[in-house]
């Protein structure tokens, strides 16, 4: 595969490359049928990927089972120093890699260097777990009948796990998954979002370039309806793990068979905001964490929730605040909110909020659509069977909502199918604690936005989407299983 744009000038004068992006034992190749990936901002053409079919797919798991049979028992600071050179790779090219998410997905290129950012540590923190992932002894003569047996047992990998990503953090999603996977010693079949491919291909690019062994992460591009279901079906296949809506969930977990399964599904997050917070850091973490990303965030602020003797200053200084946001060019580093993934999207949140405005709502900011920028909005008096309430909105809306009573509140909060974080704005640890114990939720932020994220810490979600969790040293568990050693002394 080719390299990408690597800059800002370059930006301009996008070509179309090549489209080798399916990667078979170690082999860049095309296929019959390739799809075009396009900023959305401008409608240029950034690249053309290659479409797999299920004949690549036999390939491909065939690749991974012959790799993982070669390297499961790979010394684990080998594994290390692979995830430390190509974290090490990626600091070095952190604006080529930035670019590349913007364009591909919309996201505003200052939120893009996060992402770099962010990926770097995931694959430094896979490294520094990938020499931890340690067993203990195991105490056989607790019992009658085991005094003369010793032994422990140790994490050792699943085998071949399929990998299947998301559009919004094209970059470190996919070293959530690939990181993990590689520190345990497994093999992965990579398939990157169809929406924005590129960075994932070029994160892949990087582990090769960092000494990655053959076979050992294969990549097929293109559209999961031609090969999804062969590629997930398999029973080569020991894990799918998957980031995406419910609708592909449910196909996933149908097709799937008796295999090991985690998904991260989505959520609705909600935040509270009481009376006795700092109002102007509420206010800001809130507006942040609502259009960061431009909402295209599974843990985004979605429903905000404010006692009443603060609403009205909350409600005009989180106006006043969304109002001087700039919305345009990602590429842009005075742009905070870019375009959305296609302007399909963005069609479908116009929609969603002119319904909601003709119900009965108040559109208090935005409400304009421009191609497939769809500036940010707020809204109040929205009713809560309105798709932006109990709906992931997955955009940079938000729905304000004053309150009197906390435990209404917090009933209100938890009346969503699918959640993974909530938060908190208060001075008082008393009702921190107690809506943290309330929520029903993976994850509480208190005097945070819902969307604050460490990759260490594990993550996943609650309720329906309860699948499995992330964060490094815990996907390492998922991807892997126990092995006990038991040595009996009298023999």
């Amino acid at each position: 595969m080719q390299a990408l744009v690597t800059s800002l000038n370059e930006k301009q004068n996008c070509l179309s490359y090549s489209s080798d992006t399916i990667l078979i034992d170690g082999v860049w190749q095309g296929a019959k049928r390739t799809m075009d990936i396009t900023n959305a901002f401008d409608g240029e053409l950034i690249q053309r990927v290659a479409c797999a079919d299920v004949n690549h797919v036999e390939l491909a798991i065939s690749s991974a089972c012959k790799a993982f049979k070669a390297n499961q028992n790979q010394a684990s600071h080998e594994r290390a120093l692979l995830l430390k050179t190509a974290a090490s790779k990626i600091t070095a090219r952190l604006e080529e890699f930035a670019l590349t998410i913007a364009v591909e997905t919309g996201k505003p290129i200052v939120a893009a260097r996060k992402e770099v950012t962010r990926c770097v540590n995931t694959l430094n923190l896979s490294a520094e777990e990938a020499t931890r992932l340690t067993g203990e002894t195991v105490k056989f003569d607790s019992f009658s009948g085991g005094e003369n047996r010793i032994g422990y047992y140790e994490h050792v990998p699943l085998g071949v796990i399929v990998a299947i990503t998301p559009f919004n953090d094209p970059l470190n999603l996919a070293a959530h998954k690939l990181g993990p996977a590689l520190a345990a010693g497994n093999s992965v079949i990579l398939k990157p979002s169809q929406q924005a491919p590129l960075s994932a291909l070029k994160l892949v690019e990087v582990l090769i370039e960092s000494g990655l062994p053959t076979g050992q992460v294969n990549v097929l591009t293109g559209y999961a309806k031609d090969f999804g279901d062969q590629l997930v079906a398999s029973k080569h296949v020991a894990m799918v793990t998957y980031t995406g809506g419910e609708a592909s969930a449910e196909i996933i977990a149908k097709n799937a068979g008796i295999k090991k399964l985690a998904m991260e599904l989505g959520a609705n997050s909600p935040v509270i905001v009481m009376d006795d917070c700092d109002l102007d850091k509420a206010v800001e973490s809130c507006v942040s964490g609502s259009y960061w990303a431009v909402g295209q965030n599974c843990i985004g602020v979605q429903r905000i929730y404010i006692e009443q003797g603060i609403y009205q200053q909350f409600k005009r200084k989180f106006i006043e605040q969304t109002e001087r946001l700039k919305v345009g060019d990602q590429c842009l580093d005075k742009t905070d909110v870019g375009p959305m993934i296609n302007e399909n999207e963005a069609i479908r949140i116009e929609n969603w909020v002119n319904e909601a405005v003709k119900n009965g709502a108040n559109l208090l900011v935005g409400g304009k659509r421009e191609g497939a920028c769809y500036h940010p909005s707020a809204l109040d008096n929205v009713a809560i069977d309105e798709k932006l309430v109990c709906q992931e909105a997955f955009g940079p809306v938000v729905s304000l909502f004053p309150f009197s009573n906390l435990e209404q509140t917090i009933a209100q909060a938890n009346d969503v199918d699918f959640s993974i974080h909530g938060a908190i704005f208060t001075s008082n640890i008393n009702t921190a604690m107690q809506v943290s114990k309330q929520l029903d939720v993976a994850g509480v932020m208190v005097n945070d936005s819902s969307d604050y994220r460490l990759d260490a810490m594990p993550f996943g979600g609650a309720k329906r989407g309860s699948m499995g969790r992330e964060g490094v040293k815990f996907a390492i568990k998922e991807m892997t299983q126990t092995k006990v050693f038991c040595m009996n002394l009298d023999s």
